[in-house]
This record gives structure tokens, C-alpha cells and sequence, in this order.
């Protein structure tokens, strides 16, 4: 494997705390979301995982649909992440909702399952994160 790029992000304080990367780009507070518990008014690793995620998928998207000659730079895909109980643990899952305009729905599903298989971020939680990509 050849590395590429290396991000570098340190974080502090867990769930209420602080991320900065080394760049400082990031730089931001961090807070428990009032749903688990916590005050809000910040974003959280849920919401940070899914802006990641979604960003990487189009990506991929845009790869895969590329190569079969379809224009999905009008596409969007938003990365519901969930934060569950299973039993006496804590899982997350992922909705990825995936929207490309000019195709049939079909057509859209078939694309984004291509890049489901295609994109690091879903090969990385494949078989660990529950995750449902829906073309809509």
C-alpha cells in the first residue's frame, strides 16, 4: 500500500471536547448532542463521521460514473449516522440517501451501489457499521 496523504487530528475531552487538526483547519468544540444526554450547540462525531463519509462516496461516485459516462456533478448524498444501544454496547449505522439527477431511479441505484463497493470510507465499515445506501 502506498500512502497517499495523511490527515492529522488530535482530539481532547471526548464527546465534550475539542478537535484540531495540525494545519489548523480544524478547530473547533465539540458536544454531546442533547439526544444522549448532552447540552448540544456544537457538532459531534456522528455528524463529523458523516460529513466525512458523504464527501469520500461522491468521490467514488464521481469515479465510478465517469467511467460509464453519466454526469453526477449535480448529485448529492446526505449520511444519516446513528448512534444505537445493542444490548450493553453502543453501535452507530448509516443511511446513505443518494440522489442523482437526470437518471432513472434505477439507473441511480445501480451507480450507487458501484460506489458503495468503490469508496474507502464504505470498504473501512463494511461488515462493522449496519449501512443502507438508497437511491432517491
Amino acid at each position: 500500500m502506498e500512502k497517499l496523504y495523511t490527515a492529522v487530528v488530535t482530539a481532547t475531552g471526548g464527546r465534550d471536547g475539542h478537535v484540531k487538526s495540525n494545519d489548523g483547519i480544524i478547530d473547533f468544540d465539540l458536544k454531546k448532542p442533547k439526544e444522549l444526554g448532552g447540552q448540544g450547540g456544537a457538532s459531534n462525531p456522528e455528524q463529523l463521521f458523516g460529513a466525512a463519509w458523504g464527501a469520500c462516496y461522491l468521490g467514488a461516485l464521481g469515479s465510478v460514473a465517469e467511467r460509464e459516462g453519466v454526469d453526477v456533478t449535480e448529485a448529492t448524498v446526505t449520511a444519516n449516522i446513528s448512534f444505537n444501544k445493542d444490548g450493553n454496547a453502543f453501535v452507530l449505522s448509516a443511511d446513505l440517501d443518494v440522489h442523482i439527477p437526470g437518471i432513472t431511479i434505477e439507473e441511480a441505484q445501480k451507480l450507487a451501489d458501484k460506489a458503495h463497493r468503490a469508496c474507502p470510507y464504505s470498504k473501512a465499515t463494511r461488515g462493522n457499521v449496519e449501512t443502507r445506501v438508497t437511491a432517491v
